[in-house]
């Protein structure tokens, strides 16, 4: 298994939200958060967490469903 965050070479804590294995694109172009610090982690967690209650993601994992079932050729 892949772990959803990382050490990027600046130092800086990156935490990835996936749907499934593939990371979802939350911005043209961007499929990780900068977290900062590791101690970090659970409360940006909590955060994206409100976000997907709140439907903010939804088109992004509308979008990762979409092209899964492209993917496998299902409509």
């Amino acid at each position: 298994l892949r772990p959803w965050f990382w050490l990027n070479t600046d130092g800086k804590w990156l935490l990835e939200v996936r749907y499934g294995a593939r990371p979802l694109e939350l911005g043209k172009g961007k499929r990780a958060v900068e977290v900062g610090v590791r101690a970090e982690l659970p409360k940006v967690l909590g955060m994206i967490e409100d976000a997907v209650r709140a439907g903010e993601l939804d088109a992004q994992i509308d979008a990762a469903v979409g092209a899964r079932k492209l993917k496998l050729g299902k409509s």
